[in-house]
């Protein structure tokens, strides 16, 4: 569940304003040329933070990047989620800052203009999912290069599904609901899907419908948010009938009890991203089938199916001693092959997309349907502030699915609310 977690404490963290970090206008300059990667030889030490258990699992694959290149020493330091965010701005603030970090996508917008490196032009931004890669980029300029990826499908029983008289995955919203719903009628199923009913990071449930629904969240000038549009006011409505019409618990537990319900058909459908087909498989307690008993589909499209993408981005910081060999850290980190590996490590999906067309990733046909997934998924502004405006955003969701606020209003309310935090740019 390492996702979920660290999405929760990003999002009860505070957007702070950044300290710059103290550079003369000519070293800015010639970060902002954005030299090319140095294929070349490189020596030196290089310092890189990576959080949870990425952490503690890189030094193992930055064994093969020192025994490629002999000249250089990569101390990794891991960093707990919760301590990340208030360690890169104590550091920033103190121009300590390392050399390569890996970075939350939604810290972007907070952190890249003022601290980080612009991405060098030789690094191909086409060999990336499309919705990754949007996550690096700060008011046209990318600071970093996506690292790893997840996005979200919809959960669900295939036997019960079965049962319930549907043998195959819905494709628009009126077949979720229906599906939804026969679950409980058909299949003796207590709630037809799991749905978050607000709190904090609810926002991940309700933008994949608002994505396929063809929202935009910025305005069209890319200036400021949008949350009062008529897209996003359907899927909100849409969201809420899950709970109007007793088909998602509007008390779910804070602490999600997925796995089990998932596992014993109190709960045959949900959302979530890749690392749960660990999860509810061990929660089937050595039930060998139960592989077989479920899938995954998805996000149902209004006009066309999306999600959300995240995960992290790499990043190099402007005041790093070795650009180039921390660029060719990163360079060497997101290689098809070298991705494949760390998939085999971490089970952290990779960001390049021909890396998909390696061992596990192509055979596994629920994989796949992430990969798949990926090609459309798409990530929240990068504005300096959304995560604080999307905590306000998720005091409606919680209105709207808990006291039956009326969707508009509770849009317009959040529209009011980015308002006045602004974006920060």
């Amino acid at each position: 569940m390492k996702r979920t977690t660290a999405t929760i404490t990003v999002l009860a963290l505070s957007a702070l304003g950044l300290a710059a970090c103290g550079r003369d206008s000519t070293e800015a300059t010639a970060s902002q040329t954005g030299s090319a990667v140095n294929t070349g030889e490189v020596k030196g030490e290089l310092s890189m933070w990576a959080m949870g258990a990425e952490g503690d699992k890189l030094p193992e694959l930055v064994k093969d990047f020192e025994t490629a290149n002999p000249g250089v020493k990569v101390n990794v330091t891991a960093v707990p989620w919760d301590a990340a965010h208030d360690k890169f701005k104590a550091a920033i603030a103190g121009n300590a800052t390392p050399d390569v970090a890996m970075v939350g996508t939604t810290w972007m917008g907070e952190f890249g203009p003022d601290a980080l490196d612009p991405t060098p032009p030789s690094i191909d931004k086409a060999a990336f999912f499309p919705g990754a890669w949007s996550t690096t980029e700060v008011g046209g300029t990318s600071y970093g290069v996506p690292w790893y990826v997840e996005t979200r499908l919809i959960y669900y029983r295939t036997d019960l599904a079965k049962k319930a008289g549907i043998n195959e995955a819905p494709t628009d919203w009126d077949g979720l609901k229906a599906m939804a719903k026969a679950m409980q009628d058909k299949a003796g199923a207590k709630w037809g899907i799991g749905l978050q009913p607000g709190g904090q990071g609810s926002w991940q449930g309700v933008l994949p419908f608002a994505w396929s629904a063809g929202a935009n969240l910025t305005k069209d000038d890319g200036k400021a948010y949008n949350f009062d549009s008529p897209e996003l006011t359907e899927a909100l409505t849409y969201y809420q009938s899950f709970f109007k019409e007793g088909i998602a618990d509007k008390a779910a537990p804070v602490q999600p009890t997925t796995d089990a319900d998932f596992v014993s058909g109190k709960v045959p459908m949900f959302i979530s991203g890749p690392w749960m087909i660990t999860v509810v498989e061990a929660a089937a307690k050595g039930d060998d089938t139960f592989k077989d008993k479920y899938d995954v589909m998805l996000i149902p499209a209004k006009t066309e199916s999306s999600s959300f993408v995240g995960g992290a981005d790499l990043a190099v910081f402007k005041n790093t001693k070795n650009r180039d060999a921390a660029w060719k850290l990163v360079s060497f980190l997101t290689d098809p092959k070298v991705q494949a590996k760390w998939y085999g490590i971490s089970t952290d999906l990779p960001s390049v997309q021909s890396a998909w067309e390696e061992g596990t990733l192509k055979s596994d046909a629920k994989l796949a349907k992430f990969g798949e997934q990926l090609k459309t998924a798409q990530a929240p502004p990068s504005f300096p502030t959304w995560e604080e405006v999307a905590g306000k955003f998720d005091t409606q969701v919680e209105l709207v699915t808990k006291k039956g606020t009326d969707p508009a209003e509770a849009l317009k309310q959040a529209q009011a609310d980015a308002d006045s935090i602004g974006t920060g740019e």
